[in-house]
C-alpha cells in the first residue's frame, strides 16, 4: 500500500507550476486530491493526470481570496471523499513594487492570498477535522494524524527589497501556522511551513517583459531578467534555482509517516539560499 493511500488531500492553486506538483506528489504516494485553479481546463488536466497515477481527483475552481471560497472547497472535499486529511495552502503570486510605489490595492491582494486565504480554509476546515478526531478518539482512543502545510518563501523570513505585501504574507502565514500548531495538536494534527527559496515556475522563469499572469482581470508581470536570475543563482549554495518538483519534495516529506511527530517547524526549501 503507498504511504498515502486513504488519505485526501486540499492542494489551492493546484492547476500548475509547484501546486500540480504537489498535487501530482500526492496522488503518487495514493492519496485523493481535490485541485484548485482559477482556470477550469487547466484544473482539469491536472485532474486528469492525478487519475492516471492511479487516485481520484476533484475539481474546484475558483479564487481563493473570495470569503465564500473555502467553505466550498471543503465542501467538496468531504462531499466526494468523505472528509479532510492534508491541507496545503499553495496558492498565489507576486505583485511587487518598492514601498513607496505599492498602492493599496497591491498590499491588499498580497495579503489576501497569502495570509487571509489559508485563514479562511483552515477556519472552514476545523469542524471537519474536529469532529473527526473526536469520533476517532471515542472510538479507538486516538486521533488519526492528519497535516497542514502552508506555503511561505525565504523572502517572507528575511525580507526583500520590493515585496513589502508579499513578504509581510509570507511571514504572517508563518504565525498562523505556528498558532494552529498549539490550537490543533490535540486532534493530532501536525501544522508546518514550507518556505520555497527560487523555484523555476512562470512566476520567475518567464520571458521578462513579456511574460504576465492574470488574476481578476489584472495582468501582473512575472519573469526574471536572465541577470537577475543569474546572480540568484550564483548566490544558491547549489548553485542552481530548484523545479517544481523539489519544492513538491519538501512538502510530500512532512506529510509521510516519517513526520508525524514534526510540527510547528519552518523547513527552507531553497538549495541553501536565504536573504
Amino acid at each position: 500500500m503507498k504511504v498515502l493511500s486513504n488519505k485526501v488531500a486540499i492542494v489551492t492553486g493546484s492547476g500548475r507550476g509547484i501546486g500540480k506538483a504537489i498535487a501530482l506528489k500526492l496522488a503518487d504516494a495514493g492519496a485523493d486530491v481535490v485541485v484548485n485553479d482559477l482556470d477550469e481546463s487547466v484544473a482539469a488536466q491536472t485532474a486528469d493526470e492525478i487519475t492516471a497515477l492511479g487516485a481520484r481527483a476533484a475539481i474546484c475552481v475558483g479564487d481563493v481570496t473570495l470569503p465564500e471560497f473555502a467553505g466550498r472547497m471543503v465542501r467538496t472535499a468531504v462531499e466526494v471523499f468523505g472528509g479532510i486529511d492534508i491541507i496545503i495552502n499553495n496558492a498565489g503570486y507576486a505583485w511587487d513594487s518598492v514601498i513607496q510605489k505599492t498602492t493599496d490595492e497591491q498590499w491588499e491582494a498580497m495579503i489576501d492570498v497569502h495570509l487571509n486565504a489559508p485563514f479562511r480554509l483552515l477556519r472552514a476546515a476545523q469542524p471537519v477535522i474536529a469532529n473527526a478526531a473526536k469520533a476517532e478518539i471515542e472510538r479507538d482512543g486516538r486521533a488519526m494524524r492528519r497535516t497542514v502545510i502552508n506555503i511561505s518563501s525565504v523572502a517572507g523570513l528575511g525580507g526583500n527589497a520590493g515585496q513589502a505585501g508579499y513578504a509581510a504574507g509570507k511571514m504572517g502565514v508563518v504565525g498562523l501556522t505556528k498558532t494552529l500548531m498549539k490550537e490543533w495538536g490535540r486532534y493530532n494534527v501536525t501544522v508546518n511551513a514550507v518556505a520555497f527559496g527560487v523555484i523555476k515556475t512562470r512566476m520567475t522563469a518567464g520571458e521578462h517583459g513579456k511574460s504576465t499572469i492574470t488574476v481578476k482581470d489584472r495582468e501582473i508581470r512575472a519573469g526574471l531578467s536572465r541577470e537577475i536570475l543569474d546572480a540568484m543563482e550564483s548566490g544558491i549554495p547549489l548553485g542552481r534555482a530548484g523545479t517544481p518538483e523539489e519544492a513538491a519534495g519538501a512538502v510530500y516529506l512532512l506529510c509521510r509517516p516519517e513526520a508525524d511527530y514534526i510540527s510547528g517547524q519552518v523547513i527552507v526549501a531553497g538549495g541553501g539560499w536565504s536573504l
